[in-house]
């Protein structure tokens, strides 16, 4: 795909939407596992702690390849690349499907996560350079309402799937879907590429696989193995070394795996940081809200996909119209009003008591849903703007990258919060408790007790972390009043300038049409 534009006289809609139908169906896939995760542990007879690596597997595999996809980008055509994707994701697709054993589920579900991890970062960049910088906001906002659609209908198509059927017929429902998307991609995508002189550095691809890799296992596994687990603070601090001698080596590259010259560029940089800290205090709702909604209210899977619905439908309704609104007015405004709403409903989660109405939550989560879509693509848009033409691979990676290690140190860090609270709570509840018993009570009564405490204590617990949260979201409104409106910055190699001719050059070997 020429990246220059300017022959073109449209975009091309063809290659995009096969491009998307491929990214909803892998977003599509995320959302069907959650709610199926309690169902794949009775029938394979496995342990919550063996059962988590069908998610944690699921991001490892994603930190270690989204940060090739630059340099696959900048290699390969799209059409290679979408293909190569798509093939991985519907062979594991299938192998889940007839998994009779969990290895073999898990190996099914890593194939998936190899092919889905890099068409998020191709999709990104295909629609970067497709689109000039005055109307990609829009075009990121029809992207958003296309990808926010997959969350809308996933629990809730899950929930009922799993009441009706076995979990293998959540992956029996995507396979056909994968199959037709991936002869779409190959009878209709037809670019053509130049051949690109580039060579992978193996040592910089070694370094950050264990760099981001330990990192995410590390803090993916607190929640369960605990802080002081060697496992744990191990692994992250093996992750972080790899991490820092990756991160050195990258900057004396001539051709660097993932360029980190790019956070030179300010409003990348800020772009980075609010999407990193946004995505620490939305993992409190993804993860704490259904724990309080099954665990402590009872409700069943298909009403706790049913209450998410209103607000994911909400953020695709939402998503072109905070893209046309970007266009016409930038990020800021958005985002200060967006975090604002983020904060004051996150705010508003750390209020939840046993008696809290269904209608309740669902106008919450609805209205905190509206926030969100003011906020993820506008910032991470208004960022990726600044970057010269040829950093678009690097910047999509960097993103989608950091993302992932964001979301396992927010996952980590709430429920580290929620347990260390529910703990301290039980006891002193416990103590309380005990204070107003008279007489010797039965075991019936103190059996009782002991579940009412173990409730409220979790309860104290989720809204702790609620709040804590909130308090992360604070300050993401405070560094949104930062952003500014940017304009594409010129591009520069190795300490030197290039011509306007130049940069269309670099730009067009990245992907043509």
């Amino acid at each position: 795909m020429d990246q220059t534009i300017k022959k073109h006289d449209r975009p091309p809609y063809g290659i995009i939407a096969v491009l998307m139908i491929g990214a909803f169906i892998s977003f599509l896939n995320n959302t069907l596992l959650n709610i199926a995760l309690p169902s794949i542990m009775k029938d394979l007879n496995v342990e919550a702690s063996t059962v988590q690596w069908l998610t944690t597997g699921f991001m490892l595999v994603n930190g270690i390849l989204i940060p090739i996809s630059a340099f696959l980008i900048q290699k390969f055509s799209v059409r290679h690349i979408f293909l190569a994707a798509m093939a991985l994701f519907s062979a594991g697709t299938i192998l889940a499907g007839f998994a009779h054993v969990f290895p073999l589920l898990l190996a099914g579900r890593m194939l998936q996560a190899a092919g889905s991890a890099i068409l998020m970062p191709l999709l990104m960049n295909v629609m970067l350079v497709s689109f000039p910088i005055e109307k990609r906001g829009t075009a990121m906002g029809v992207f958003g309402l296309i990808l926010m659609f997959a969350p809308a209908i996933g629990p809730t198509l899950s929930g009922w799937i799993i009441e009706h059927y076995d979990w293998r017929m959540l992956f029996h429902f995507i396979t056909p879907i994968a199959i037709v998307v991936l002869l779409l991609g190959i009878f209709l995508l037809k670019d053509k590429k130049e051949k690109v002189d580039l060579s992978l550095d193996f040592l910089s691809l070694l370094l950050s696989s264990i760099g981001f890799g330990g990192i995410l296992y590390g803090f993916s596994s607190a929640g369960s193995k605990g802080w002081d687990s060697p496992q744990v603070y191990g692994t992250i601090i093996i992750g972080a070394i790899s991490l820092i001698v990756f991160i050195l080596r990258q900057l004396k590259l001539e051709e660097p795996l993932l360029n980190f010259r790019i956070y030179k560029y300010p409003m990348f940089a800020l772009s980075s940081v609010i999407s990193m800290v946004v995505n620490m205090a939305l993992f409190s709702g993804m993860l704490l809200l259904p724990i309080y909604v099954q665990n402590l209210r009872g409700i069943s899977p298909m009403d706790a996909g049913l209450l998410l619905m209103p607000g994911a439908i909400l953020m695709a309704f939402m998503s072109p119209i905070t893209g046309k609104l970007f266009d016409k007015i930038g990020g800021r405004i958005l985002a200060v009003i967006g975090l604002a709403i983020i904060m004051v409903t996150t705010y508003g989660f750390s209020k939840l008591t046993l008696q809290t109405t269904y209608m309740q939550l669902i106008i919450l989560y609805s209205i905190r849903s509206l926030g969100m879509s003011m906020v993820m693509m506008p910032v991470s848009t208004n960022g990726l703007n600044q970057l010269p033409k040829r950093f678009y691979p690097h910047g999509t990676a960097m993103n989608n990258t950091l993302n992932q290690v964001a979301g396992a140190i927010g996952t980590a860090l709430m429920v580290t919060i929620m347990s260390n609270r529910a703990k301290s709570q039980a006891v002193e509840l416990g103590q309380e408790a005990m204070k107003h018993l008279t007489g010797k009570p039965t075991p019936a009564a103190l059996a009782e007790m002991k579940q009412h405490v173990m409730m409220q204590a979790t309860l104290n617990g989720i809204n702790y972390s609620f709040l804590i949260a909130s308090f992360i979201a604070a300050v993401a409104l405070v560094l949104s009043f930062f952003i500014k409106r940017v304009k594409q910055a010129g591009d520069e190699l190795k300490g030197g300038s290039t011509t306007k001719a130049a940069d269309n050059k670099i730009a067009k070997k990245l992907a043509e049409n």
